[in-house]
């Protein structure tokens, strides 16, 4: 019997995704300002005068100004955001890849942090952290009833400066207290490997400014393995996206020269544009095609592109196009359906402001917003099924989201009463003990979805969900 599907990681990933965006990152020279509504402008004027001279006590002018600008913004969509100082520099963090800390993958179990793994090379892997590790305490604080954000804030810091973790480590039976010195950390957005021969498997957990270069490494060194590849698996589960050009990069890599890869269309001219698998439309910098030095091979290898409902933004630019292209055979569950773009235009040296400002298509012309790639072939989590499939977040079910832009939404009104089921099979699971909800591991022997891709590839019988279906967009709640 199969290894059974648990709770947690499956359940959140919707909302990683959510919160991870495609964005292009630049500055949009605008030619022209439309007339001002005076009348409105003059009562906002007017509710900060009585605010600042009338509220019981007194308040901060400038974070009552940029309050409103935060709550204007907000008002438009889950993805539109102010960055003031501080958020600003933890966007650009997450989406170079690089940050200051301890470099721990981390997840929670139990209230408590649970190390999913170290990253090599870095303090903790040289501190001797290990996975499956639990971190009771951060310097005096608590770890139980933390939340996972304000962990990771209280393990970054800045170059140089230390910081206790209290461990517990399972196996053994002890605590035991970690001194760390938090420094320059590069997350590692690209796994893969040969898992038998003749067949490979990479992994996109992020695309960063790092996961091309990285990607064509993972490559390069499966074909040093496997020279006569008869298949890869390209595994997207639970990626929540990130840069637009790295997609297109990823797929240029398996995609003929110059074809579409993904269209964009908003109210901006710039915002209307088509991006081609062609150098000029992923590279970064100037210098050689990153992608030149990929094995001709790769373009012909049979595919399958492994998705799920965490797999957001950017994943779905890159199966949306592989497989309107026919290069790949989807194969998962519907994804997230984040089918807009941000862009990120600077309003002082640290402060920026991230606005929806397209949405973006296949290359057939499919608007992915609000409703994900389908795929092909519909596969369960587990030998088991899906169980908790209807508790997880997708871009349909976020506050305000945009809609497709493509014909009329429609209400689902089974959605609730299979959530109501599959919260009540949540709390079954949750009675059982912790190491009965164990998640199989990506890319192991017990990655039902992975055999399952496999199995595709050798063209032999595949274990096709007997419950999944295409999930249609829901109306909006604005």
């Amino acid at each position: 019997m199969g290894e059974k599907l648990r709770i947690a990681g499956w359940i959140s990933i919707g909302v990683v995704a959510g919160a991870l965006t495609t964005v292009s990152l630049q500055t949009v020279a605008r030619g022209s300002i439309s007339p001002l509504p005076l009348e409105e402008l003059q009562q906002l004027a007017a509710v900060f005068d009585m605010v600042k001279t009338d509220y019981v006590e007194p308040v901060d002018e400038k974070k009552l100004i940029t309050d409103a600008i935060s709550g204007m913004v907000a008002s438009l969509d889950p993805h539109s955001q102010y960055f003031d100082k501080k958020s600003y520099k933890e966007f650009r963090e997450g989406t170079s890849g690089q940050f200051v800390g301890v470099g721990i993958e981390i997840t929670q179990e139990d209230g408590l942090i649970k190390i999913v793994s170290p990253i090599e090379g870095s303090p903790a892997y040289r501190a001797g952290l290990k996975t499956n590790d639990l971190i009771t305490k951060i310097d005096d604080t608590a770890v139980k009833g933390l939340a996972l954000n304000d962990a990771v804030k209280r393990m970054r810091g800045e170059p140089n400066t230390k910081v206790l973790l209290t461990v517990f480590r399972k196996d053994e039976n002890r605590t035991f207290p970690v001194t760390i010195v938090r420094e320059q950390i590069r997350t590692q957005s690209v796994r893969g490997k040969v898992i038998e021969p003749g067949y490979a498997w990479i992994r996109l957990s992020q695309f960063q400014e790092r996961t091309v270069d990285d990607f064509v490494k993972k490559v390069d060194e499966i074909y040093k393995q496997e020279p006569n590849l008869k298949g890869l698996v390209l595994d997207l589960r639970n990626d929540p996206g990130g840069l637009l050009d790295a997609a297109v990069a990823v797929s240029s890599a398996f995609l003929p020269e110059n074809v579409t890869v993904v269209s964009t269309n908003g109210q901006l001219a710039e915002s209307k544009f088509t991006f081609k698998a062609s150098p000029e439309f992923y590279q970064r910098r100037s210098g050689p095609d990153p992608l030149k030095k990929l094995p001709a091979a790769l373009k012909n290898v049979p595919l399958v592109v492994l998705v799920n409902e965490g797999s957001a933004s950017a994943s779905e630019i890159v199966a949306g196009a592989l497989q309107d292209h026919k290069r790949a055979t989807v194969m998962g569950s519907q994804t997230f359906g984040k089918g807009s773009v941000q862009t990120v235009r600077p309003l002082g040296p640290d402060t920026g402001l991230k606005l929806t400002t397209a949405r973006y298509y296949t290359p057939s012309g499919r608007s992915i917003q609000a409703k994900g790639i389908v795929p092909e072939v519909m596969v369960d989590d587990t030998e088991e099924g899906s169980p908790f499939a209807a508790l997880r977040m997708r871009e349909a079910d976020l506050e305000k989201h945009l809609n497709s832009g493509q014909g009329e939404e429609k209400p689902d009104p089974e959605r609730e009463k299979a959530r109501d089921e599959a919260r009540k099979r949540l709390e079954e699971e949750a009675k059982k003990p912790v190491a009965d909800r164990k998640l199989p591991e990506l890319g192991s022997d017990k990655d039902f979805p992975l055999v399952q891709a496999l199995n595709q590839l050798k063209g032999r019988p595949v274990v096709v969900s007997k419950t999944q279906t295409e999930r249609k967009e829901e109306k909006t709640s604005n």
